[in-house]
């Protein structure tokens, strides 16, 4: 009994990639597909992006091919695995991403991604952030950079976007490309096209960590981020009331799903207590204390620790001064001290 290469090509075309979801034809991993007579072989051509579930993905293949041709299609042990040379991209030179997001708005997400990326820098790291909250750019007030132009050059007929740089950070936001005041009414593509441009059409350079602040619960632009981006891990941040926590445990697992598939590093709780100014000594945990801290260890994660309800914190958000940028300030330690625990994670 023998096949032609083209209906061996049909069967592998159905064949889907247990974590991406797409056909393993259209992922172009098919690689020097031989047939003869009965015998098959073919190459499975893997790379950053495809090189997971590979002992599953060749049973498939196999279950796939004898189940249309019969036991007489010799294909067992003729497919080799082989790694591919990654191709050169925006990101080729960003050794971890980091995504933070969060289950649902209002807790400070973009706050601790703007102080995240500074506490980072200051370690002496390359570091860049990209604004992916598409619906609600606040990273550029929160850098003070409302009115910054990002440069543009032309590379082969196409436009890079220089991002801009401000304590050390390089930006990009897509609050640099429109009026701030006007509302963002876009369908999900849209959106996902536009942090595809902004990141894939950028000149980030040699970076040690690029944080992706990310819209707060699960959307398009959760799984275009997956698609376009090897991300190293992601951080979740809540606040300890109930609401904010069943929020965040949706966020992790949506982390944890097939389709996602990506490692919590862990989980940071903000507005974790209050302290007054003519009190320094005491602590008020208006919105509870410990949640998030618990549900760590309930889902069995780390836990990367807190941050206090304070009025600089607030006021370096609005100033464009994030409360990182002075480590020797008691916020500016707490954040040191989150991302030296990123730092370890991530290692």
């Amino acid at each position: 009994m023998s096949f032609t290469k083209n209906e061996v090509e049909d069967v592998l075309r159905n064949v889907i990639h247990p974590t991406l979801n797409i056909s393993i034809i259209e992922l172009e991993m098919v690689k020097n597909l031989h047939v003869n007579g009965g015998e098959i072989s073919f190459e499975l051509g893997v790379n950053k992006k495809t090189a997971t579930n590979i002992p599953v993905l060749k049973k498939m293949c196999i279950h796939a091919i004898e189940e249309k041709f019969g036991e007489k299609a010799n294909v067992r042990g003729n497919i080799k695995v082989v790694q591919e040379a990654e191709p050169e991209n925006a990101l080729s030179k960003v050794k971890h991403i980091i995504a933070v997001s969060s289950g649902k708005g209002g807790v400070g997400k973009s706050t601790v991604s703007v102080n995240l990326a500074v506490a980072l820098a200051n370690t002496g790291a390359k570091v860049g952030i990209i604004d992916a909250d598409i619906f609600g750019p606040s990273i550029p007030k929160m850098f003070g950079m409302e009115s910054a132009k990002p440069d543009v050059f032309k590379h082969e007929g196409k436009e890079i976007i220089i991002p801009v740089e401000k304590y050390g950070v390089k930006i990009l936001s897509l609050g640099f490309f429109v009026n701030p005041d006007d509302a963002m009414i876009w369908r999900g593509p849209m959106a996902s096209n536009a942090l595809t441009q902004i990141t894939m059409n950028s000149d980030w350079g040699e970076l040690d960590y690029l944080i992706l602040d990310l819209p707060p619960g699960t959307s398009d632009i959760h799984l275009t981020a997956v698609s376009i981006m090897k991300i190293t891990g992601a951080i979740v941040v809540s606040t300890p009331q109930d609401i904010a926590l069943a929020d965040a445990i949706k966020g992790i697992n949506m982390f944890r799903s097939e389709k996602i598939n990506v490692p919590v590093l862990g989980l940071i709780e903000n507005m974790a207590w209050f302290t007054p100014a003519e009190l320094p000594n005491n602590k008020y945990y208006i919105f509870g204390k410990g949640g998030a801290k618990n549900l760590a260890g309930k889902m069995n994660i780390p836990f990367l620790g807190e941050v206090p309800i304070v009025q600089s914190i607030r006021e370096g958000g609005d100033s464009g001064k994030p409360v990182a940028t002075n480590p020797e300030s008691i916020t500016g330690m707490a954040f040191q001290a989150i991302a030296q625990k990123v730092v370890d994670a991530v290692s």
